[in-house]
């Protein structure tokens, strides 16, 4: 299994009662007490996607992989449910930025921002900013010291600062939408998938 860090530490746990319940509902629905990445497609409803989209899906799945075996165990599993229902502004932003920081070295440069919304503009369609006004408009607005790269402080404190872009980087992954999902689509189908008006969207 992978190990307990937290995806975003300092939220408030998963009381264990409830620890329990997620434990034997994700060895059901996961007997070897892994899930694939394919699982993970198929639970958010996100096959036949183009080559762009899926490296975006791809990046959310190793995000959740602390571990980077290529699999969440139930430990991730928790761990991202602990993200998504009790996980401060904060502690999401510090998430996204790991996101967007595919070679994780600490910053985010223009490169990384432009594909993350490359990705993002192939799965929910059409933006109001083209991927390179998009990237231009954050860089203007955040990278404080001009150096071409945005280091966590900036890209949280810019980003809780400003409500519109807050909004804009919220939707690279819709944490309401996975809410509802935990809340309220734990019961598969007749043919073992969750219902499809629960299925999450990653946009």
């Amino acid at each position: 299994m992978g190990n307990n860090e937290s995806i975003a530490g300092g939220q408030k746990a998963v009381p264990a009662k409830e620890t329990y319940v997620w434990y034997k509902k994700f060895m059901r629905e996961y007997p070897s007490g892994l899930q694939t990445l394919h699982e993970f497609k198929t639970l958010l409803g996100l096959q036949g996607l183009n080559q762009k989209a899926n490296q975006h899906v791809d990046q959310v799945y190793n995000t959740f992989d602390m571990n980077k075996d290529g699999f969440i165990d139930f430990l991730e599993f928790i761990a991202a449910i602990n993200l998504v229902v009790r996980g401060k502004m904060e502690q999401k932003l510090k998430w996204y930025f790991k996101l967007y920081d595919a070679d994780g070295n600490g910053s985010i440069d223009k490169k990384e921002l432009l594909n993350i919304f490359m990705a993002v503009q192939a799965l929910n369609g059409q933006q109001t900013l083209s991927p390179e006004e998009f990237t231009n408009l954050v860089f203007h607005k955040i990278d404080k010291n001009n150096d071409g790269e945005l280091t966590l402080e900036e890209f949280i404190n810019g980003t809780e600062e400003d409500q519109d872009l807050l909004e804009i980087v919220s939707k690279s992954f819709d944490f309401s939408s996975v809410q509802k999902i935990i809340y309220d689509g734990n019961q598969p189908d007749t043919e073992g998938r969750f219902p499809s008006n629960l299925v999450t969207r990653l946009i």
